[in-house]
């Protein structure tokens, strides 16, 4: 009886000692279980860390190239570190841990880009301001100038005007042998045209070419045996006779003489007068 109550003792103890081991077992097993979950859980963590740091890097751009390899090569990096990371069991907590340090240099980074990228896109904002100013400046002055430049023209266009010299006072007479005049055209001898030119302030000061074009009554223009030429508002034109004078911008009167070779007819003859710059005006004669 003595030896059944021993072992009964003895299984009981074993009993007991079996219950214990197997609860700690159950709660070691728990325990790494829960472990396990932990460690993939940070590490699930970290890669979405990691996936929203891609997606900052690739919403930043810059007009910079230079700026714009730089962050190429980073965006490169943390692509790398998140395929590092995939590969990388949860339970490797020493490379977990190395990568949330890279994870962490990485944001650093990215946050010295943006100050960067923020400054620079100050910076241009600012240029272009300051470029539109700049055009808006050019062609304020440009308009300015074309306004002058117009107005100028238009001065030295009224200035040209006004300095051509005009004339007035102009007749035609016959002179007879006797050096009288005389409306007989059997008597005629030469033919007198004469203008004044007006006085000018601004006309040019110097010598001036007067010419006369006289045509008979038959509209044929009279000449001498020398055909003379000069240059009017772009043609050549025939002349009958020309004079020069000096002219200093005060009123002078001046006499052209014609002495033809041709006997003169009865009816009227008309004069054309010009310099190089005008036509002075015309005048007529009737010769009985």
């Amino acid at each position: 009886m003595e030896n059944e109550g021993t072992l009964k003792k003895i299984v009981i103890a074993l009993a007991v000692v079996a219950a214990i081991l197997v609860g700690t077992l159950a709660y070691v097993w728990i325990s790494k279980n829960k472990l396990v979950d932990d460690l993939n859980g940070e590490k699930a963590a970290l890669t979405e860390e990691m996936v929203a740091l891609q997606n900052d890097y690739s919403i930043l751009s810059t007009d910079n190239d230079s700026l714009n390899v730089q962050l190429e090569r980073e965006r490169e990096k943390v692509e790398q570190l998140i395929e590092r990371v995939k590969k990388t069991e949860a339970t490797n907590r020493s490379k977990i841990r190395q990568y949330e340090k890279e994870l962490g240099t990485l944001r650093s980074i990215m946050k010295h880009y943006i100050v960067q990228i923020d400054s620079l896109n100050t910076l241009n904002t600012a240029l272009r301001a300051d470029a539109a100013a700049a055009r808006k400046e050019a062609e304020k002055n440009k308009k300015q100038y074309e306004e002058l430049r117009s107005t100028t023209d238009e001065y030295a266009k009224q200035v040209e005007i006004g300095s051509v010299i005009k004339g007035r006072d102009i007749s035609l007479v016959a002179i007879n042998a006797s050096g009288k005049e005389t409306d007989r055209s059997s008597r005629a001898d030469k033919l007198k045209a004469c203008v004044s030119l007006i006085e000018n302030s601004i006309a040019k000061r110097g010598y001036k070419e007067v010419f006369i074009r006289i045509k008979g009554p038959d509209g044929i223009l009279l000449t001498d045996d020398q055909q003379r030429i000069f240059e009017f508002d772009g043609e050549s034109l025939i002349y009958s006779a020309s004079r020069e004078v000096d002219y200093q911008g005060e009123d002078i009167e001046i006499c052209i003489f014609f002495s033809g070779t041709q006997e003169y007819q009865k009816g009227v003859y008309t004069v054309d007068v010009y310099s190089k710059d005008a036509k002075l005006g015309s005048a007529d004669l009737l010769l009985r």
